[in-house]
């Protein structure tokens, strides 16, 4: 077979949308944040870009989408030596039947392992530190996510045995990520304050930049993953921007009834709330009920975010109530709405089930249920255990000191927002930096060199 341009270049460009999501999560996650954390909390992201980069290449990849090692991993894990190494011709193999070289649907994948790492970050703004961070990462990257992905596209149980679909990612990126969220921030504890002070957000056009760029992005990340330009392409596209318009409607319906004020924040986590809803659904489901889930999605998540103060988990940037809760929502109308008129693949290829709704009875329903519950327990409890090691070795939080003080400055030593005078002696990027010795001047504006500036 030779490589297949059309499908190829899709796929190129899919991924390059799919990186993009992160930086708009940066952003997104910046603007929500409080400004004396937002370096820390984009560092997470831009970290995440850099680390899972590499260890994908390395060893990620063979182990996600291998064959299943021994009898006794059978269905649960791949290989290291499928594509690890030298063992792969990266110029000439193709992947499957798309005619899409090997190495480029690896860099496809390796951008939902980057973001999926730094959805997490969202939960633990302001008092994780950023060596910690890097620790848990790596372990759950490895021991969480590798494993997840196999299961659900790699040939592993969820996909190939128990049947239950996941077209994008809502139950590998979206529910994975959010149950590792609500165990680490079980475990690392609420903020000096929380929930008595004020933590709203900062930078609202920073959110609504990051929301406008994940909502750009989301379209390589959802359509892309049919691999092959056709009709399920186009399905899942169209309802990936109808079930987003619908949510961030939906959303900003519950708040304006609720609280009489719409607002812009609302505005866009109704529309990431309905891209995380969608993503598992939008290739199987037709365009109608993908409205009516973002509808749905979109209310719930507005009041799925107030949970936290019912059951006291500090979630910072309610990657719970929008990530976690959305991926359940989007994977249940699976098991409602799926129908092999959107997609044919769904009982030839991928051996489900219509919906409840399309005559397939509670079948696939069930499956999607037990799919998804696996994913969040498996998750949840790993996530907990690595930071639990973290935290007993006091790698996990900062000091009371350096979070009330920001943790911009203690673990970054810089802040996003210079607010010292434009004009004056204050030394400039040395004095920022720390170097040279600040003057004092005299009355005439000349150097008074009679006083010296300790420190």
């Amino acid at each position: 077979m030779e490589i297949n341009v059309g499908n190829t270049a899709w796929l190129l460009l899919s991924s390059a949308l799919v990186l993009l999501m992160t930086p708009g999560l940066a952003l997104f996650y910046g603007g929500l944040n409080r400004s004396k954390g937002t370096l820390n909390m984009m560092m997470m992201s831009f970290s995440a870009i850099g680390i899972i980069s590499v260890l994908w290449a390395l060893y990620g990849f063979s182990l996600a989408f291998g064959a299943s090692g021994s009898a006794g991993l059978n269905n649960f894990i791949g290989n290291l030596t499928q594509y690890g190494g030298t063992s792969i011709d990266w110029a000439g193999d193709l992947w499957g039947t798309t005619g899409i070289p090997v190495y480029v649907f690896m860099a496809f994948q390796m951008m939902f392992a980057i973001i999926t790492v730094a959805l997490i970050s969202g939960a633990l703004s302001d008092r994780l530190k950023f060596g910690g961070w890097v620790l848990f990462a790596i372990g759950w990257f490895t021991v969480v996510y590798v494993p997840v992905a196999h299961w659900v596209w790699g040939g592993g149980w969820i996909g190939a045995k128990l049947h239950a679909l996941d077209f994008a990612g809502g139950t590998a990126v979206h529910i994975n990520a959010g149950a590792a969220a609500l165990g680490v921030a079980l475990v690392l504890g609420r903020r000096v304050g929380w929930p008595r002070e004020n933590m709203r957000p900062h930078n609202v056009p920073f959110v609504a930049l990051g929301a406008g760029l994940l909502w750009f992005g989301w379209f390589g990340f959802n359509a892309g993953s049919e691999l092959t330009v056709d009709s399920v392409t186009g399905v899942a596209f169209v309802n990936t921007q109808l079930a987003t318009a619908a949510a961030l409607v939906g959303w900003v319906a519950v708040e304006w009834i609720r609280d009489r004020k719409p607002t812009v924040v609302g505005a866009s986590s109704g529309a990431v709330a309905g891209l995380v809803a969608i993503t598992p659904a939008c290739g199987f489901i037709a365009p109608l009920p993908a409205v009516l889930l973002g509808v749905i999605a979109g209310a719930v998540c507005a009041l799925a975010v107030g949970l936290k103060y019912r059951f006291g988990y500090d979630d910072s940037l309610d990657v719970v109530g929008v990530h976690f809760v959305g991926g359940w929502i989007g994977s249940l109308f699976i098991g409602l709405f799926a129908t092999n008129s959107a997609n044919s693949a769904i009982s030839d290829v991928l051996g489900a089930k219509d919906g409840l709704f399309y005559g397939g009875g509670f079948t696939q329903l069930g499956r999607q249920f037990v799919g998804s519950a696996a994913v969040t327990v498996f998750s949840l409890v790993v996530a907990a255990l690595i930071a639990f090691v973290l935290k007993s070795v006091k790698l996990l939080r900062v000091t009371e000191e350096a979070e009330i003080g920001g943790i911009d400055i203690s673990d970054h030593g810089e802040t996003a927002y210079d607010l010292t005078p434009a004009a004056g002696s204050g030394g400039g990027a040395f004095a920022l930096a720390g170097l040279g010795t600040p003057r004092t001047v005299d009355a005439d504006g000349k150097a008074d060199t009679s006083q010296k500036v300790a420190g």
